[in-house]
């Protein structure tokens, strides 16, 4: 049996930091080569060099590290990528089919895509979004998530390359500071209640979005990767869902450990992509195909984010 290398693209990210900590701790340090536009060092190792939009520099990874697996993170993402849209859709894209040419090239076993609720658009169910919705997204990060999914499922129909892949909700997690998504307010309202600060919130009170806390998406993540061939039906994008709250209710959550936490709301242009999206998930092709079901609730949530902050704030102290 082939040895596992696994290669991360986009690992300094939100969802990059927390699946590279998970593979190391299932596969090994030795195993992972973890990949950013910015270099670093940490408990972990090395985080290399490599811009995903490079062909020849991706390629010669993957090929002299002979790679078995692709995760691929790097992105631009929502409420960012509205800021220059040409240049988003030609960083998600380019890098996307650098990706694939490398995996049809050199046999990489497995491939993983992220891809987003921003898929969908006005004319999809708000509430209970199937897996089978029309995709009409409102976002050039959406567009490039849509248009990704396709392109996952040509490589698979086309070159036998297996791609899978996910339809993130919007992750909750602890391990870095949010990368310009329109969900991650509910990130940034953690910080601010451990600090005794207001928060401003860009959406209004009654915007109900699907969330998922990072320790769900990363088991959804791995356990799609290890599901046999043969259990993956869908190879655009697996609906996944976490659970539905607006930022009222996650400020009543965040009321019980901090009574006194102040918020206003003052929408902006995120507001209008939040009502693009769907309200609530359904996610039941991934329960049936490979046994998909999320863990946590909102004061679940709510308890673990403000334990974990409050450990790495105490730790900063005694630095």
């Amino acid at each position: 049996m082939q040895k596992e290398k696994i290669l991360i693209t986009g690992s300094g990210g939100q969802l990059g930091t927390a699946l590279r900590k998970a593979l190391i701790d299932k596969y090994g340090k030795d195993v992972v080569i973890a990949t950013d536009l910015v270099p670093k060092s940490d408990e972990f190792g090395n985080i290399d060099v490599l811009d995903a939009t490079d062909q020849k520099g991706l390629d010669k990874i993957v090929e002299e590290q002979n790679v078995t697996q692709i995760y691929h993170l790097a992105a631009i993402l929502s409420a960012n990528g509205e800021a220059n849209p040409v240049r988003t859709w030609d960083i998600n894209l380019k890098s996307w089919l650098n990706v694939l040419e490398a995996a049809r090239k050199y046999n990489v076993g497995r491939v993983f895509f992220p891809s987003s609720i921003a898929v969908f658009g006005t004319t999809a169910n708000k509430v209970g979004t199937s897996q089978t919705e029309y995709l009409d997204p409102l976002t050039v990060y959406g567009i490039s998530k849509a248009s990704g999914e396709q392109w996952g499922n040509y490589y698979f129909s086309k070159y036998g390359v297996d791609v899978r892949s996910l339809r993130y909700p919007g992750v909750i997690g602890h391990e870095s500071l949010p990368g310009g998504g329109t969900t991650d307010y509910a990130v940034e309202i953690y910080h601010k209640a451990i600090n005794n600060e207001a928060y401003t919130c860009y959406l209004s009170e009654s915007t109900s979005l699907p969330m998922i806390f990072m320790p769900d998406a990363i088991r959804a993540t791995l356990e799609l990767m290890d599901a046999p061939k043969e259990k993956i039906k869908t190879r655009t994008s697996y609906n996944i869902n976490g659970l539905s709250f607006t930022p009222k209710e996650i400020v009543d959550s965040i009321r019980k450990w901090y009574p006194n936490f102040s918020i206003q709301y003052s929408p902006d242009f995120r507001q209008e992509i939040a009502e693009s999206w769907p309200s609530s998930i359904n996610d039941s092709q991934a329960q049936q195909d490979w046994n998909w079901s999320a863990h946590y609730q909102l004061d679940d949530i709510s308890n673990e984010m403000i334990t974990e902050l409050l450990k790495k704030q105490d730790l900063l102290r005694q630095a």
